[in-house]
């Protein structure tokens, strides 16, 4: 009986009885035409015609049948009419925001259970490269910049689009191809492969100790365009994806699409996949939760969020950067703990990285110039004089202290 039918299926077995009660009579109309047609045509025509005509009574007939069953499920006919139209009536009439809680039965109360509040712990726990895909407007700029001063390292960023005040917490010798200076990109892609193969003999030569504090983030923004303008930027990201993780080589790479092709890895998705974490923002976020983990409440809630809400991986994650300061040049730790580094500044260099390493794995201990020189390849070539000026410059900026002075100045960790 109709009275047993949710509204939307009495629509639909409404408008599937009109179709097949029209269908039925059109079918006849049809078969008594092809029977008058084929009274005045030529013998041999007939056959085909007469075929034809009982061809399409044959499907009139499955028509009718198919109408009786559904006016036996509907019952009243006229009724279930009614009903339908009332039940148009009230969704077209009552108030939009009861419209928005009740459509598709989703809870407007409703959150995810895994849902991520820490994006860059993920990353880094994952200890993978990053994949950034967003349209025009979607933040990706902002979620790079963000990441890139909590994810630790020396930043290097590929970006043929910076203005004047993009990325001014980094060295900014460290930003490279402004005003679409490819060529340079280019070139910097060029030097990295030669850094991570110098990276493999060192490792190979004298373990993890010999490449601590040559850590890296590189940063390439709209990664399809630096494919098609920089010779070395399909072998830079296979070979980084693949190998830098070892050698705390990591890469993000920001696109418009999740495709392998966009990101330089043609017929290789199992790396894009297996090799990065994928953050996925706006609508590309939307459309995968529907049509990948076909999650229309995912998707509703991801809507409702805006910029905030977005995927990484298959995870839904929330985190607010409208009132993100982009500009600062001290960032706190993310990690937590009162036992952790508060701030530090984000634009070190390398050597200042190793030294601060080494300070945090060596708390009270002071270390010299001499014993510097001893313990690291990063410093070769480097007089002790310029060592003790980096100890004074950091000092000076609140990282760590100094003690002594002249040839007996060190520096030590301190909190």
């Amino acid at each position: 009986m109709s009275s047993d039918l949710h509204p939307s299926q009495l629509h639909q077995h409404l408008q599937m009885y009109a179709c097949a009660k029209w269908s039925f009579w059109g079918s006849l109309a049809v078969s008594c035409g092809l029977l008058f047609l084929g009274a005045s045509q030529k013998p041999e025509s007939k056959p085909w015609i007469l075929g034809a005509s009982v061809g399409v009574l044959e499907v009139g007939r499955r028509h009718r049948q198919t109408a009786k069953l559904l006016q036996q499920s509907l019952g009243d006919i006229e009724s279930a009419s009614r009903v339908n139209f009332q039940a148009w009536a009230r969704a077209k009439t009552q108030p939009t925001a009861q419209l928005a809680v009740t459509v598709g039965a989703l809870d407007v109360n409703w959150k995810p259970e895994n849902l991520i509040t820490d994006p860059v712990e993920y990353i880094q726990k994952k200890q993978k490269h990053v994949a950034l895909v967003g349209g025009t407007g979607d933040g990706k700029s902002t979620f790079t910049q963000y990441l890139s001063s909590k994810i630790g390292g020396r930043v290097v960023v590929y970006d043929s689009d910076a203005k004047p005040d993009d990325w001014s917490w980094i060295d900014q010798a460290d930003v490279i191809g402004r005003k679409g200076n490819f060529k340079a990109i280019d070139t910097a892609m060029g030097k990295d492969l030669e850094i991570l193969e110098n990276l493999v003999q060192l490792r190979g030569e004298g373990g993890d100790n010999a490449i601590a504090g040559r850590e890296r983030f590189m940063i390439a923004e709209e990664f399809p365009i630096l494919v098609d303008e920089c010779d070395h930027a399909t072998t830079w990201i296979k070979r980084h994806a693949k190998r830098g993780r070892r050698y705390k080589q990591f890469i993000c790479a920001l696109a418009q699409n999740d495709t392998a092709e966009n990101y330089g890895l043609q017929g290789d998705k199992d790396t894009l996949y297996s090799c990065f974490v994928l953050v996925r923002l706006g609508q590309f976020g939307r459309d995968y939760a529907r049509t990948k983990l076909k999650d229309p409440q995912l998707e509703q809630w991801l809507k409702a969020g805006g910029k905030k809400r977005f995927l990484v991986d298959d995870c839904p994650c929330e985190l607010d950067l409208s009132n993100w300061a982009t500009g600062a040049t001290v960032q706190p730790e993310t990690s937590g703990g009162e036992d952790k580094v508060q701030s530090q500044p984000t634009a070190m260099n390398e050597f200042e990285q190793f030294i601060l390493d080494w300070g945090q794995q060596h708390p009270g201990e002071v270390l010299k110039a001499r014993i510097l020189l001893q313990v690291s390849r990063l410093f070769d070539g480097m007089q002790p004089d310029e060592v003790r000026i980096i100890f004074a410059s950091m000092a000076d900026r609140g990282l760590g202290e100094v003690e002594g002075n002249g040839d007996r100045l060190g520096w030590r960790w301190s909190k």
